[in-house]
């Protein structure tokens, strides 16, 4: 049975730091895309930062967070990291992390097959 596991979310002041650790079980993702979406209340599920390793990283990041955030793996541990920095108000949502069957960088949430319970983050102004 396959789990994505999130930790690391929490409440911090803007232009704080956080960072998401999303842990998986059951199989392995080595050469799979995996990525990290996110929610705010009354709003739909957004892309925020995807992963995948070709030789080298091949990332992809939504423009509301290009330069703040960065993605990450460790292959060996099956766990992807979200560094988030200077954190805004906006940025305040349920993140969840989500893993693919397939190798390709994707920003569509219906291309990820598998998808963690989510963990809150919380920007006070």
């Amino acid at each position: 049975q396959v789990q994505l596991v999130e930790s690391g979310g929490g409440l911090v002041q803007a232009g704080g730091s956080l960072r998401l650790s999303c842990a998986a079980s059951g199989r392995t993702f080595v050469g799979n895309a995996m990525g990290w979406f996110r929610q705010a209340p009354g709003k739909e599920r957004e892309f925020v930062a995807t992963i995948n390793w070709g030789g080298g990283a091949v990332t992809r990041y939504a423009d509301s967070v290009k330069g703040r955030f960065t993605i990450s793996r460790d292959n060996a541990k099956n766990t992807v990291y979200l560094q988030m920095d200077s954190l805004k108000p906006e940025d305040t949502a349920v993140y969840y992390c989500a893993a693919s069957k397939g190798s390709v960088v994707t920003t569509t949430p219906g291309r990820y097959d598998y998808w963690g319970q989510g963990t809150q983050v919380t920007v006070s102004s």
